[in-house]
Parts: C-alpha cells; structure tokens; sequence
C-alpha cells in the first residue's frame, strides 16, 4: 500500500474494515492529547463545581471511550485494552488532557487514545456548560505510537528529522 493509499477504502473506494488477521500480535501504545479552553474563573472553579469533581468525571468518561471505541469508529477493530491512562491538568488557558492507551494486538490503539481524549473532553465540557457555555473543545491530536508493522511516531519528531 503506497502512503497516498487510505487503507479503509477497497481498490473500488469502497468503505471496509482491514483485514488484519495476518498481522502479527505485538505491544502497541498510543498517545494523544486536546485542550478545552476555559476562562480563568472557570478553571478555577473547577474543584467546587455543583455536578462534583470534574476531572474524576473525565477520567472516568475518557477510560469508558477508550474501551467502547470499536463500537463507535465503525470501521475499527474492537481491541483487547490492557491500560487506559488519563492525566488532567489545569492551565492559564483551560485544561489540557492527555491519554495513553495499551494494547496486545493486531492493530494499534491510535483511535482508543483519541477517543479516550475527546470523550474526557466532552465529559468536562458538560461539568462546566452551566458555568461556561463558551468553553471549547480544541487541538485533539494524536502525539506518539509504538508497535506495528508501520514502526514509531512522536509528534514533532518529523519536523527534526527535517532540521537534522
């Protein structure tokens, strides 16, 4: 498959699922991260908000997505996830969430970890929607990923080759 290649359409740019039955099992790991832009009072009241903690909340929202992506991408695998890690951490600007996400598999966990984001995202936007209605769910992208036929990405990492 040449990079131009998208590898969920067929030689007719049919949708389907990938057949990865072939592909060795091996460790994968993902990671990925959003921002959710709030105000500064906002931010700081994050701790006493009337719905109750937050984070916990967007933790919690951020693992259940990761475990129910194959269910809700339709065409990604359903994946055996060992590990689900988020970390929130209030900035000037907000909250920005980050998630790793480990799997033994076929195919990698890039869309568990981007799930696991947006879902604690949104999870947090509807803590603070009563407070701040203009917050905003922002930068989702995926940072790093090892394991798979396809070797390792760190974001960033491109840009220094380049320098190099």
């Amino acid at each position: 498959m040449s990079p131009q290649e998208f590898s969920h359409l067929d030689a007719e740019g049919q949708a389907r699922m990938v057949d990865v039955s072939a592909k060795p099992v091996t460790r994968r790991v993902a990671e990925a991260s959003c921002r959710v832009i709030l105000s500064r009072s906002t931010t700081e009241r994050l701790a006493t908000l009337p719905k109750g903690d937050a984070f916990a909340v967007a933790r919690i929202a951020g693992i259940q997505a990761a475990k129910r992506t194959g269910e809700l991408i339709p065409l990604a695998h359903p994946l055996p996830i060992d590990q689900v890690e988020i970390e929130i951490a209030a900035v000037a600007e907000g909250v920005v969430i980050r998630s790793r996400v480990v799997t033994v598999s076929r195919t990698g966990a890039e869309m568990e970890a981007l799930m696991a984001c947006s879902n604690a995202a949104l999870a947090l936007y509807d803590m603070v929607k009563a407070v701040e209605r203009g917050a905003v769910v922002t930068d989702l992208r995926l940072e790093a990923k090892s394991g798979g036929q396809r070797g390792d990405y760190r974001r960033g990492a491109e840009k220094a080759e380049e320098e190099r």
